[in-house]
C-alpha cells in the first residue's frame, strides 16, 4: 500500500515508524514531515492546512491511504474531502471533528447526554463574562472555544487572573478567532489520564492509558505547552474505574455523535480528571495526542493497518488488539524560551548514539545533512521498561546523550501526577 501521512510532529513521526512496520505498507509519503521523518518516508513540500492541495496531491499520486493526524485539516474537512474525490482516508469527518474545534460544541453535547464533566457556562461577550466572574470562587479555568494548539486554557488562581484571561482571549485577540467565545468552568481536582480509543463510527476500543504533563516546568509549574512528556500507564485503574470510563464516557460519547449526525470514524481523544466523585471529562480531541502517542504506538503489536481498516470500514470490537506488556515514557526536548519566543537553527547531536527511540518533532535537516532545531516541541525520546520507573529512567538516559544549544525538558516526568485543569 501507498500511503500519504499528513502532519510534521513528533505524534506523524511515530505513526510513519508504526505504519513502517506494517507488512502491507510499501512506500510512506508525509507532508510536510520532518527531519526526521525523512529517514523513514519521502517528504513533502504541503503543509497540513493546504486542503485543496493534499487533495490534488492525493489524486495524481494515486494514494492507497491518507492518514490526516492534525486537528487543523481534520476540521477543515480534508477528509471529506479526500473521500469525495475517491481517496481513502483514515480521520474523523469534519462534522465529528468539531468535538475539539469547539469546546462549546463538546460541552454542550456533554450536558445534553449527560456525560460528566465540569460545571461551566458559555460567553460571546466579555462584559457578560467578567460580570459572571464576579459571582465565581477561585481557582477557575478559561478556556477558548476554538483550537489555539493546546494553549488556549488558562488556569487561574485568582478571580484577577481570570479576568485578565477572558480579556487577553475575547478583548486582545490573544489566540485570534479561537477566543471570540469562551468557556469558563469550575477548577476540577485529582489526577488527570489520556484515554485514546480507535473508533468505526458505532463502536470505539480504548488503548493502553497514558498521562500527559501540559506545564513547561517542573512540578506542574509554568505556562501550559502542548506537552512536555508522557507515560504508559496513565494510572492504576481497577476493574470499577475501566468500567465507568467505558460506560459512562467512552460509549455515551460515541452514540451521541451518532444521534446527532456526526458518526466518529479514526481515534477520538478523552482528556479525563479522576475525580472523587468519578472520572470526568476535561476536554475532547478529534486525533491521537501529541505526546502520548509516542508513548502508546511503540507498544501496539497489532499491524497498524488492519485497525485503520476497521475504523474506516467497521468491526473495531471485533478485532484483536494486542499491546506489548510494559511501561513507557516519553521526555520532549524543547527550544529555550517554549511555549512562547525561541531561536532555531541550532544543531543537534546525540541522536544515533543514546541508544533509545527518538522522536522528531521540531527539527529540520540541512542540505549538508546537519540537523537543526525548527520548532518549540524539537525531540520526543522513548524509553520502556518492566516498571514505570525502568522506563522512566530509560528515557531520560537518551535524554542526557542529546545536546543543542538552549535545550529545555523537565525533570519530572511520569514522578508527578500530571497538571490539573
Amino acid at each position: 500500500m501507498k500511503v500519504l501521512v499528513v502532519g510534521s510532529g513528533g505524534r506523524e513521526h511515530a505513526i510513519c515508524y508504526k505504519l513502517a512496520q506494517s507488512r502491507r505498507v510499501t512506500e510512506i509519503f508525509c507532508a510536510p514531515g520532518n527531519g526526521g521523518i525523512a529517514s523513514i518516508a519521502t517528504c513533502v513540500d504541503i503543509k497540513a492546512n493546504e486542503v485543496d492541495k493534499l487533495t490534488q496531491y492525493a489524486v495524481n499520486g494515486k494514494f492507497d491511504l491518507v492518514f490526516v493526524a492534525p486537528e487543523d485539516p481534520l476540521a477543515l474537512g480534508l477528509v471529506d474531502k479526500l473521500e469525495a474525490n475517491g481517496i481513502r482516508a483514515f480521520g474523523p469527518s469534519a462534522a465529528a471533528a468539531v468535538i475539539e474545534a469547539s469546546k462549546a460544541f463538546s460541552k454542550n453535547l456533554m450536558r445534553k447526554y449527560n456525560i460528566p464533566t465540569a460545571k461551566y457556562e458559555l460567553f460571546d461577550d466579555e462584559a457578560a463574562a467578567l460580570k459572571y466572574l464576579d459571582t465565581q470562587k477561585a481557582p477557575i479555568v478559561i478556556k477558548c472555544d476554538g483550537l489555539a494548539l493546546g494553549k488556549g486554557v488558562i488556569i487561574a488562581q485568582t478571580i484577577e487572573e481570570a479576568k485578565a484571561a477572558v480579556n487577553s482571549m475575547m478583548a486582545d485577540k490573544k489566540f485570534g478567532s479561537a477566543g471570540n467565545t469562551v468557556v469558563i468552568e469550575e477548577c476540577m481536582t485529582g489526577p488527570e489520564l489520556t484515554v485514546l480509543a480507535f473508533a468505526d463510527g458505532n463502536k470505539a476500543v480504548a488503548m493502553i492509558s497514558s498521562r500527559d504533563h501540559k506545564r513547561a516546568l517542573d512540578h506542574d509549574e509554568g505556562l501550559n505547552t502542548g506537552g512536555m512528556g508522557a507515560v504508559t500507564p496513565g494510572a492504576e485503574l481497577s476493574c470499577e474505574d475501566n468500567r465507568r470510563i467505558n460506560d459512562e464516557i467512552i460509549v455515551p460519547t460515541i452514540e451521541a455523535l451518532k444521534k446527532e449526525g456526526r458518526p466518529f470514524k479514526g481515534v477520538i481523544y478523552f482528556g479525563l480528571m479522576l475525580t472523587e466523585e468519578g472520572p470526568k471529562v476535561v476536554e475532547y480531541n478529534c486525533r491521537f495526542g501529541d505526546p502520548e502517542t509516542q508513548a502508546i504506538l511503540p507498544r501496539l503489536e497489532t499491524d497498524f493497518m488492519d485497525i485503520i481498516d476497521c475504523c474506516i470500514g467497521g468491526g473495531i470490537d471485533k478485532l484483536d488488539i494486542r499491546w506489548k506488556p510494559c511501561c513507557s515514557c516519553v521526555v520532549v526536548m524543547a527550544s529555550g524560551g517554549y511555549p512562547e519566543s525561541y531561536a532555531k537553527g541550532y544543531e543537534i547531536t546525540g541522536i544515533s548514539t543514546c541508544g533509545k527511540l527518538v522522536f522528531q518533532a521540531g527539527t529540520k535537516l540541512m542540505p549538508d545533512g546537519t540537523l537543526v532545531t525548527s520548532g518549540g516541541r524539537v525531540l520526543c525520546v522513548y524509553g520502556e521498561g518492566s516498571t514505570p520507573d525502568e522506563a522512566i529512567d530509560g528515557a531520560y538516559e537518551g535524554v542526557s546523550k542529546i545536546s543543542f544549544k538552549d535545550m529545555h525538558y523537565r525533570h519530572d516526568i511520569g514522578r508527578t501526577l500530571g497538571s490539573k485543569a
